[in-house]
């Protein structure tokens, strides 16, 4: 069934105890309104509305799905509903605060704190290619203490990029939109169609589902943190799976980067996730990790050397663990 334009819930639409302000922005599972409570405060409310299983036309409040479709539809918004409880536990500065979830409309509903600010991905594309080293292991570092905590409570993002990573007024990130976060560490369960990110989601998001860890989340901050230098997405994983044609950091912009900044990025995109960082913990160590400019002059050669010798370096040290 081909994906089709559903028709979001009217401004000024009851909703509960919330009053529909406008749409703020729709992905291949959910509506994500901006709202009003009873006290007037502004929230997000995400709306589990897969486009590929049902059909909202103008007018309606609850969508159409067919009898073929009903159990995907019905499993997604159970494996919807679960996520909003399992991040309504999580409250930490540096991920979205859910304040509520409820079902309505023959669908449910995820209510969030609604951030100001803008996205790493505008930030991007406004400082094509001109984004500082500080800046870059300031808002990883302290958006990774928000992915621990996810982690701690054994859910995935598994859509981390720049476009969800959203950096208040004075540059605090925060992780939004856990579309994917529906995978648990524990879970064996069958997944409705997987969405994710070319450029940004891990080889095992398109290979091996069942190898999907912590480290998967590090092959998209890798790739985040990759795109902040190239103003746009490195090459997609499973293209690099047949032939890896991605430039390494530690290659590209050498001499403009520290070596550590710049190997740690290619650490974290290691096809072979066990050549990764394991943890965020593990990488949050290399990140502030502190580090002098490399001398102006060196050789590519010399520095694509130094490159493999530390992941050589990295893995050794993993294996032998």
């Amino acid at each position: 069934m081909a994906s089709q334009a559903n028709h979001p819930l009217p401004a000024g639409f009851q909703l509960e105890d919330y009053r529909i302000e406008k749409q703020i922005s729709v992905g291949g599972f959910s509506i994500v309104y901006l709202a009003h409570d009873a006290s007037g405060k502004a929230v997000a409310i995400k709306e589990y509305l897969p486009a590929s299983l049902a059909l909202r036309s103008e007018g309606q409040t609850k969508p159409v799905i067919s009898q073929e479709h009903l159990s995907a539809f019905r499993y997604g918004m159970k494996c919807f509903f679960e996520e909003g409880r399992a991040l309504a536990k999580l409250n930490h500065p540096n991920v979205i605060q859910v304040l509520n979830f409820f079902r309505a409309n023959d669908t449910v509903y995820m209510v969030m704190e609604y951030e100001r600010g803008r996205t790493l991905q505008e930030f991007i594309q406004k400082h094509h290619g001109h984004i500082h080293e500080k800046f870059i292991r300031g808002v990883f570092t302290r958006m990774l203490n928000g992915l621990r905590e996810v982690h701690t409570h054994k859910l995935l993002h598994l859509d981390l990029k720049p476009s969800n990573i959203y950096l208040r007024a004075d540059n605090t990130p925060v992780l939004i939109d856990f579309g994917a976060a529906r995978q648990t560490l524990h879970s064996d369960t069958p997944m409705l169609k997987p969405m994710y990110t070319p450029g940004f989601a891990s080889p095992e998001h398109y290979f091996k589902r069942d190898e999907l860890g912590p480290w998967s989340d590090i092959y998209s901050v890798g790739a985040s943190m990759y795109s902040c230098l190239a103003g746009a997405a490195p090459q997609a994983a499973d293209a690099r799976m047949e032939k890896d044609q991605l430039q390494p950091a530690s290659v590209r912009w050498e001499g403009q980067y520290s070596d550590q900044l710049l190997e740690t990025i290619d650490w974290c995109l290691c096809l072979n996730h066990l050549y990764r960082p394991q943890s965020v913990f593990a990488l949050q160590k290399a990140l502030t990790e502190a580090v002098d400019m490399p001398a102006q002059g060196a050789g590519k050669t010399a520095e694509k050397e130094g490159w493999l010798g530390h992941l050589v370096g990295k893995i050794k040290g993993m294996t032998a663990k």
